[in-house]
């Protein structure tokens, strides 16, 4: 017997307010995982705090100064950016450090390395 389990919709990046045309793929799909969605109100943004926030951050820190040109481009930059946003880039609520823990480096000439074509940088020591 499978676990039930709950997921939210916006987990998955679906705004069940608007027309997802794989939606109803989408939902048969996470049911036949034995997965029990719980969708979230459409234009309900406050009901999941953590996602918005997310979704936010990539829009703000990333997609708003970059032009995609396709899906296959998209998916290229989300990917660096999840690289970046886990392994370079500090957050508060870490402490200023990143998920992915780093050594501090003390000596050395300092260093520029360019995510996402220049648009972060992570400075290191050499």
């Amino acid at each position: 017997m499978q676990a039930e389990m709950k997921i939210d919709a916006a987990l998955a990046g679906l705004d069940l307010g608007e027309t997802v045309p794989s939606l109803a793929n989408f939902v048969r799909r996470v049911r036949s995982l034995g997965i029990r969605d719980h969708p979230t109100s459409p234009r309900s943004p406050w009901q999941n705090a953590y996602v918005e926030r997310l979704i936010g951050s990539i829009r703000r820190e990333c997609l708003d100064h970059v032009v995609v040109i396709g899906e296959q481009h998209l998916r290229h930059i989300l990917m660096c950016y999840i690289k970046y946003y886990n392994a370079v880039r500090t957050h508060l609520s870490l402490g200023k450090d990143a998920p992915v823990r780093r050594l501090i480096q003390r000596a050395g000439r300092i260093e520029a390395r360019p995510f996402l074509g220049g648009l972060h940088h992570q400075y290191i020591r050499i």
